[in-house]
């Protein structure tokens, strides 16, 4: 496909000029309607930590509250300057975050909780791979490091970011501990929507929110390092202080949020359940490998095959979707592309929508639920785990890739 250098610098610079309007008007976070009371996040197996983990953001970025129209809809957008430093800690003058939990989020948010000034312990398995990660991290045993029973019992905002397997096996350890006057709080709707099946039931007498970061625990903090921060959902369960919406945007600043919209918990564990099957990434790679394999079939070469299905994608267009959007991507590229993307989008459409339908019905009655617990607690679930893993990284497509990737101007030495 081609994009002429000549035509995208013209395009940006009439989407920059156009850009240049009046800002949308700025009122209070709270003067919006109280949240509905009943309703990940897509979490990485590992993850590259920056190198800065511990480092303080040294870029301020102003962000202020927002109605803005999206798609005809008008939504409000809660952005981090309503939340100064100052503020999370009058807010939460007398909290203790105990974070349960040191994976990819449990991580991230723990340490933005920290640099932002904030009271915070971790709970972990003493002595297992988190338990000596958190003290590279700077965690200090029997002060800031505690078993999760611990951590729970000293917590006043007990943050239960345990895998969604985990959260289900962990419920009656942690249970004794959610107390009256405590919050409750999660990064994911999963075990409080599928209750039925994972057990975990909060007593009423506690305020039980989620704020969700739309991106994996290195993103939130490595964007919260820039100065930047991601975006979030935010939602509220149970309000038995009468306090929890605030506290629950507040937290959701305090973790590394940039900017904040207000949904429900079922809404968010179906739209993220749905993402993460879909497009976010069992889509992607179907799809991948469909044009792939087509590719090979008719005689292309492996990097030829690659070139054109993921390299070009990853590299060059999808980059240039999310600055500017599809329509923009079409008008800037070359005619023949221009006309064969148009004919077939509504193709592609007509044979992917039952699919996503199929799924949704799936994600929304359940069964997507009882898969991901049962094989997520199986004893052989890291071996299985592996196992599709190499199938997938020893695939041709994916060898090819590793080569075209090595050949990138920032990979040559």
């Amino acid at each position: 496909m081609n994009c002429s250098k000549s035509t995208v610098l013209r395009a940006a610079a009439r989407a920059a000029a156009s850009a240049a309007g009046p800002a949308p008007a700025r009122r209070s976070i709270f003067t919006a309607t109280a949240a509905a009371s009943s309703s990940s996040a897509c979490t990485a197996a590992r993850f590259t930590r920056p190198a800065a983990a511990r480092a303080a953001p040294t870029v301020t970025q102003k962000r202020f509250v927002q109605t803005l129209d999206f798609g005809g809809s008008k939504e409000t957008v809660w952005e981090r300057s309503d939340f100064p430093k100052e503020k999370l800690a009058k807010i939460f003058a007398n909290d203790t975050f105990a974070v349960l939990g040191y994976g990819t989020q449990g991580y991230a948010q723990s340490l933005n909780l920290r640099d932002n000034g904030l009271k915070v312990i971790v709970g972990v398995r003493k002595g297992g791979h988190s338990w000596e990660a958190a003290k590279k991290d700077g965690w200090v045993e029997g002060k800031t490091l505690f078993t999760i029973e611990e951590a729970a019992d000293k917590g006043t905002v007990l943050m239960y970011l345990l895998s969604d397997a985990g959260q289900k096996q962990g419920w009656n350890t942690i249970k004794p501990y959610v107390k009256k006057g405590k919050t409750l709080y999660f990064s994911h709707g999963f075990s409080i929507v599928f209750h039925e099946q994972t057990g975990v039931v909060p007593p009423k007498d506690v305020d039980v929110i989620l704020a969700a970061p739309k991106g994996s625990g290195a993103t939130v903090r490595s964007l919260f390092l820039e100065g930047r921060g991601i975006n979030s959902s935010v939602a509220i369960y149970q309000d038995a202080s009468g306090q929890a919406r605030e506290r629950a945007f507040a937290m959701g600043v305090a973790i590394g949020s940039g900017y904040l919209y207000e949904t429900t918990f079922e809404k968010e564990v179906h739209s993220d359940l749905v993402g993460e099957r879909g497009i976010l990434m069992g889509a992607i790679q179907g799809a991948f490998a469909a044009q792939y394999d087509v590719l090979r079939a008719k005689g292309h070469s492996p990097s030829e095959a690659y070139n054109e299905t993921v390299e070009e994608a990853t590299q060059s267009l999808y980059p240039l979707i999310a600055k500017n959007g599809m329509d923009w991507m079409y008008a800037n590229c070359s005619t023949t592309a221009r006309r064969g993307a148009l004919d077939w989008a509504p193709k592609f459409y007509s044979a992917t929508k039952p699919v996503f339908e199929e799924l949704y019905a799936r994600v929304e009655d359940g069964s997507e639920t009882a898969r991901s617990l049962e094989e997520n607690s199986r004893p052989d679930y890291r071996e299985r785990l592996e196992e599709e893993l190499r199938e997938i990284r020893e695939s041709e497509m994916w060898r090819a890739g590793k080569t075209v990737r090595g050949l990138r101007p920032e990979n040559q030495k």
